[in-house]
């Protein structure tokens, strides 16, 4: 058993300290060319699986969405070669990173668009250190909107505080998929029915796998429409960062619950002192269900049982929802429920039912080694 759980850990990337860890994603490698890490980015339509039974067509960096992390150090001179795969021009803006203006990539302000089929080269020189992001500044509603965003992190030259033994990076973002399509509306502002960690869903998110008094980072991104409360169960956290700036210890505060901003990062740190598996959720309560609709009559304490028969003459695959709340629809008694392609059952097995949670859900698992 002791073997089984130490080679889960190297599986999730836990047995290497000093690099982040992206659930569902990974860091973008790199070649040195006279000291210089060079990067190459390719931003591309992508297929991407939000969980198993629904995929859609986004756009992203690199083959999915959120693209690779990149990963470099305070003091470094980057070069991030960009190729441009998408049916329009794009540009990439380094979100919260002091860069050269001519850098910068606002199209029309400090560059000329990357047309489709051609390249652009970035080159700056690394002055903080922090989380941040990159994403386009170009057509941002259609791009952001279908997924193109990921963490540039950038490691202190010096350490700093307490050496943490696990660090992962989650980017949030949300989507509307019409049900039974297969590509997202990037034009809608607010009926989202899919909230993703690293662009799946639950139970498609990784889990953040951690051994008993490991000193835990986590490190949120934000480029949706909305802010979003991620609640953490069976721990307090610290909250030492926030816009890729790090806290003063006066101005750090406890907590188990944190709003990370559209437009924003956040890091939070915790010691993981209490074993088991513990949720990591949004706290808005229809971004924790899959393919939610958002106009459905409230049918709760309605009495159909008159009606259910002379309905189902009519239309034969009837099936009455919602008149005692959804739990029926997360803990299988509409397993005939007939749903459109590409769209995610309600809830997934767990040790003691169904865990009825969807869209930004998953577990930090905390083991005894």
């Amino acid at each position: 058993m002791r073997l089984l759980l130490i080679l889960i850990l190297a599986l999730c990337g836990c047995t290497q300290k000093n690099t982040v860890i992206t659930p569902n994603g990974k860091s973008l490698s790199y070649k040195l060319d006279n000291g210089v890490k060079v990067f190459h980015l390719t931003a591309e339509p992508v297929k991407q699986e939000f969980a198993p039974g629904l995929v859609i067509n986004a756009w992203g960096y690199n083959g999915s969405t959120p693209g690779p992390t990149i990963e470099a150090v305070e003091g470094d001179r980057v070069r991030i070669i960009v190729s441009n795969k998408l049916p329009e021009p794009t540009t990439i803006h380094w979100h919260g990173i002091l860069v050269p203006n001519n850098m910068d990539g606002v199209a029309g302000l400090t560059q000329a668009p990357i047309e489709p089929g051609s390249n652009f080269v970035y080159e700056f020189s690394l002055k903080q250190h922090g989380t941040y992001m990159y994403h386009p500044q170009y057509d941002k509603v259609t791009q952001i909107g279908m997924g193109m965003m990921g963490f540039f992190i950038i490691h202190p030259k010096e350490p700093l505080g307490p050496p943490v033994d696990r660090d992962f990076a989650i980017f949030l973002h949300e989507w509307y998929v019409p049900p039974g399509a297969s590509t997202p509306d990037p034009m809608l502002m607010t009926d989202f029915n899919y909230a993703t960690f690293n662009g799946r869903v639950f139970p498609g998110t990784e889990a953040l796998v951690v051994k008993k008094n490991d000193r835990v980072r986590i490190r949120f991104a934000n480029l949706s429409m909305n802010n979003h409360p991620i609640h953490l169960h069976g721990h307090a956290f610290s909250v030492v960062a926030r816009g890729g700036w790090r806290l003063p210890e006066a101005a750090r505060y406890f907590g188990s619950t944190i709003d990370v901003a559209a437009g924003n990062t956040c890091d939070i740190e915790f010691v993981a002192d209490e074993t088991g598996d513990w949720a990591l959720q949004s706290q808005k309560t229809l971004l924790s269900v899959n393919g939610i609709g958002h106009n459905i009559p409230n049918m709760i304490g309605v009495n159909e049982e008159d009606l259910v028969e002379k309905l189902k003459n009519i239309f034969p695959d009837y099936v009455p929802v919602g008149t005692t709340g959804l739990g029926a629809m997360f803990d299988g008694r509409h397993r005939d429920l007939k749903r459109p392609p590409n769209f995610l059952p309600y809830g997934s097995p767990g040790p003691y039912g169904v865990i009825d949670m969807g869209g930004m859900f998953t577990i930090l698992k905390v083991l005894q080694i």
